[in-house]
């Protein structure tokens, strides 16, 4: 289990995440909603154990998270982070000598059905091949929890409901599998659960079933509601 208690992060005087309480089980896939700002990628990055809150605690079951729990947890930024002379191919072998997870068999069957080829050269790769690389090196971990911050962005319309699917596949079903994006409607294809995160603080968190049962929307529709009142959105 993932956990998060009463967590906050302060940048200067900005709030980034504030008092945030959230539990993530196995077996669940999450869409962490909220506009741009709202402090999505800052609890990531704390559940990641790359930041260090300023108050409160993030848990991996049980325990701090940290060096150890990096082990367990892949996390996938927005900002690109591979160097313009690598290849496809070794930005796999680069994640090799990083994380023992890491299944080379896996990342190029990934590859292949991400439609790249190990010799392609980073700076050769538009952003839509970047972001599906991206996505092949972090899915072909063995971890126990992913995290995709904006997984689908510079990924064109056609190849999104692709992608998704190769996600999924990818998570074994004892794991979590946790997604940022302003793509609502992709998300609701693929999630279970619904964390909604306005200007730090967690506004609500549902399980999909139950709020389309005890509401009658759709996660688009709640996440129209929730961010509607909200100035500027």
């Amino acid at each position: 289990m993932l956990e998060s208690k009463d967590i906050t992060m302060r940048f200067g005087k900005t709030v980034a995440v504030d008092h945030i309480s959230l539990r993530l089980e196995p077996g669940h896939i999450y869409a962490l909603l909220g506009p741009n700002g709202s402090g999505k990628t800052t609890w990531m990055k704390l559940a990641a154990g790359l930041l260090k809150p300023a108050s409160g605690e993030m848990l991996w079951n049980g325990q701090p998270v940290g060096i150890e729990s990096r082990k367990e947890i892949a996390y996938m930024s927005t900002e690109p982070y591979f160097y313009n002379w690598m290849t496809a191919g070794g930005v796999g072998k680069y994640y090799a000598d990083f994380f023992g997870d890491y299944d080379a068999e896996r990342f190029a069957d990934l590859l292949d059905r991400m439609e790249l080829t190990p010799e392609l050269k980073v700076k050769e790769m538009s952003s839509g091949m970047l972001a599906k690389l991206k996505i092949a090196v972090t899915m072909a971990r063995r971890a126990k929890v992913w995290l995709l911050d904006e997984p689908f962005n510079g990924i064109d319309l056609l190849a999104r409901d692709e992608i998704a699917r190769l996600i999924v596949e990818s998570v074994d079903k004892d794991a979590i599998l946790a997604m940022s994006s302003h793509l609502v409607e992709e998300m609701e294809a693929v999630a279970d659960k619904a964390v909604f995160i306005k200007k730090g603080v967690l506004a609500e968190s549902w399980d999909l079933e139950e709020l389309r049962q005890e509401t009658g929307l759709s996660m688009a529709d709640r996440y129209r509601e929730v961010y509607s009142r909200q100035k500027g959105v």
